[in-house]
């Protein structure tokens, strides 16, 4: 998994820096006007695409030649420009963790992070009586708090609020002191699962 993540991110940077270079020849070689020298024409006829030349020119010289803006080529490039902008502040935007805060004060704060708090409340959940697996998500809330969404799998003798109301009462050590609120569902038990 690693490995693969890695070879992504080397890919997107490849493919990144292929495209810059390509805007960079491009408005390189859309100095000069022309069909010879740095002109659109040379560029194509340099990359052995002589017919992409003649038909970018004339439609340049469409463009040129029309005293009204054409509302299509205007939108297209207005959108051309909106997508870089969002891409580089995508880019340069660092991505932030949101956290499940404990405790502030003066000397710091107290956090944890989303994914432990889940493996320990499915670890809480799965203790409960009637309970045979149990998927957790934790999501923090905007300042403060946040919910705990707990599925469990019960045994088929196990009714379904017996089984809430255990796997509340488990999870209050974890909710309480972190401000979650629990909301659990069951699952009718599935072949393959453990049982108890």
């Amino acid at each position: 998994m690693i490995l693969l993540r890695a070879a992504v991110r080397v890919l997107a940077f490849v493919l990144a820096l292929a495209l810059a270079l390509a805007g960079a020849a491009v408005a390189l070689f859309s100095i000069q006007g022309g069909a010879t020298g740095l002109s659109i024409p040379g560029l194509a006829e340099l990359i052995g695409l002589p017919d992409l030349g003649v038909t970018l020119d004339r439609f340049l010289a469409g463009l040129e030649s029309s005293s009204a803006i054409q509302a299509v080529p205007a939108v297209a490039g207005l959108g051309a420009i909106l997508l870089g902008v969002l891409l580089i502040a995508g880019a340069l935007t660092p991505a932030r963790e949101r956290l499940l805060s404990l405790d502030h004060s003066e000397e710091g704060a107290l956090a944890a992070r989303r994914r432990p708090l889940a493996h320990l409340a499915s670890a809480l959940a799965e203790r409960t009586e009637g309970v045979t697996a149990a998927k957790v998500r934790v999501r923090p809330g905007r300042r403060r708090g946040g919910r705990v969404t707990v599925v469990a799998d019960r045994t088929r003798l196990a009714s379904s609020p017996d089984v809430c109301a255990g796997v509340r009462t488990a999870l209050d050590p974890l909710t309480g002191p972190f401000g979650l609120k629990p909301r659990i569902r069951t699952r009718d038990p599935q072949r393959g699962r453990r049982v108890q």
